[in-house]
């Protein structure tokens, strides 16, 4: 008989390979909950599409990495965003501040009038482990894109790693899968 993937726990937390919950008993990372969890990152999400950036990058602790590996020739993931080429990647908060100034100051190729409307979703959230301090998410997400009358869909799989640690969930980790096989545009941060 095979054991399984992963089990279950009632909340919601995927337990792969002997994997999960090592976080001490009691501490916001045994406790919080997978719907904790969602309206975190439907929150996120929401901020994008409501293009309130400066509070979307408030999601994200200062030393938080951003990045969106791109997919190499053999249609396999790029791995190291330092030496192969990546779709975004930011080491830091700083970077995602960067890019929000270059939006709102018109000095962005991805952006310029009319701005575009986006709407996310996010299905089939996950919570993969716990630790001291930290959790690890997986999702799944689609953005429906609208600008010069046609809409484009992106989807994908993102994984982040939250610090649980204040009264708000903090994003210090995010690796986001773009699965399109065209880009009809250059891909920015409200994309995805």
């Amino acid at each position: 008989m095979s054991t399984p993937a992963a089990t279950f726990t009632a909340d919601g937390t995927a337990h792969a390979n002997g994997a999960g919950n090592n976080a001490p008993e009691g501490t916001r990372a045994a406790t919080i909950t997978r719907t904790e969890v969602e309206d975190f990152l439907y929150r996120e999400s929401r901020l994008l599409d409501d293009r309130r950036f400066e509070e979307w990058i408030e999601c994200y602790r200062a030393d938080a990495e951003f990045w969106m590996p791109a997919w190499d020739d053999a249609g396999e993931l790029t791995e190291d965003p330092q030496s192969e080429i990546s779709l975004i990647y930011y080491p830091n908060r700083g970077g995602l501040e960067d890019r929000v100034f270059r939006i709102r100051t018109d000095r962005s190729s991805a952006t310029s009038l009319p701005e575009p409307r986006t709407g996310h979703n996010i299905t089939n959230v996950e919570i993969l482990e716990r630790r001291d301090g930290e959790i690890d998410v997986t999702f799944n997400w689609i953005t429906f894109y609208f600008r010069y009358n046609t809409t484009d869909t992106y989807f994908g799989t993102t994984n982040v790693t939250l610090d649980v640690t204040g009264e708000s969930p903090l994003i210090t980790k995010k690796r986001v899968v773009l699965k399109n096989d065209y880009i009809h545009h250059v891909v920015d941060i409200y994309h995805v």
